[in-house]
């Protein structure tokens, strides 16, 4: 049996009200901001973050601005990783260009593509179009339903026209490089991932694929790795020590983390000397 690629750990930064926080994804709202729950504020800046993520050579992460006032956050995060983080939130066609040309190395869109909850295919094209498909990114966070998972936008408050599935994520695939996954049921939760969910990724993904959602143990990890079959990587909050919580120590991570990503490269040489 030949090898295959290891699941990695992608980091992240949520920003709320110009702070880095960890929130719990189901409780957002416009219409009931009371109803918020928030797991974890930050003294550290976004820049911070970003500086330790840089330090550890933890590529691939994701910066997202959860409603108003975080543009100046995300602009700091983005100073101190230049083409090394990933942003989102309240992207579109007239504004996706700035945030590449201030450094992010993708930028990351969902609600954008779905006016009033239906998808629209030619603002994708557009979008792709505008920024390059290899610098895009499509968020396909959702909610279950059922046995569906629906495209969720708007802070995860609106369901969308669009399932989740094999068909949807093809599609979307012709026009952007990767996509981004938040699980809105289980996020912030710390109460483990959507095992289902990941499965399916596995099974129907063909570009890089980052899962966020539940994650609550360093297993996690080896988890999505073999429900996947190293197509999906994971992203930790809320569990994470350097975000308040107790179950999963941040450098317990990179050590593992590494470790994963040197059989990766391994893997990768191997490949090239025996074509």
């Amino acid at each position: 049996m030949s090898a295959s690629r290891h699941s990695l750990f992608r980091p992240c930064i949520d920003l709320h009200g110009g702070q880095v926080k960890q929130i719990v994804g189901g409780t957002l709202s416009d219409h009931t901001p009371e109803t918020l729950k928030t797991n974890f504020v930050a003294k550290q800046s976004a820049g911070e973050y970003a500086r330790i993520y840089k330090q550890h050579n933890l590529e691939g992460g994701h910066v997202i601005k959860l409603g108003p006032g975080n543009d100046e956050a995300a602009l700091e995060a983005l100073s101190a990783w230049p083409d090394g983080l990933q942003v989102g939130g309240g992207i579109n066609e007239k504004n996706a260009k700035y945030w590449i040309d201030a450094g992010a190395s993708k930028v990351i869109v969902t609600s954008y593509l779905f006016p009033e909850g239906k998808f629209c295919l030619e603002r994708l094209r557009t979008i792709s179009s505008t920024v390059g498909k290899d610098r895009l990114v499509v968020d396909v966070s959702c909610r279950r339903r059922g046995s569906q998972w629906l495209v969720a936008m708007n802070k995860w408050q609106d369901i969308t026209d669009m399932e989740v599935s094999r068909e949807s994520l093809n599609m979307l695939s012709e026009y952007c490089s990767e996509f981004l996954i938040h699980a809105a049921d289980v996020e912030g939760l710390c109460k483990g991932i959507d095992e289902d969910l990941v499965s399916k990724l596995g099974e129907w993904v063909a570009i890089p694929t980052t899962y966020a959602g539940g994650a609550k143990d360093i297993s996690d990890l080896a988890l999505v790795d073999r429900l996947s079959a190293g197509r999906v990587d994971l992203t930790y909050g809320s569990a994470l020590d350097m975000f308040g919580g107790t179950q999963v120590k941040f450098d317990d991570l990179v050590k593992e983390n590494a470790r994963r990503q040197a059989a990766n490269d391994s893997l990768i040489s191997s490949t090239r000397a025996a074509e």
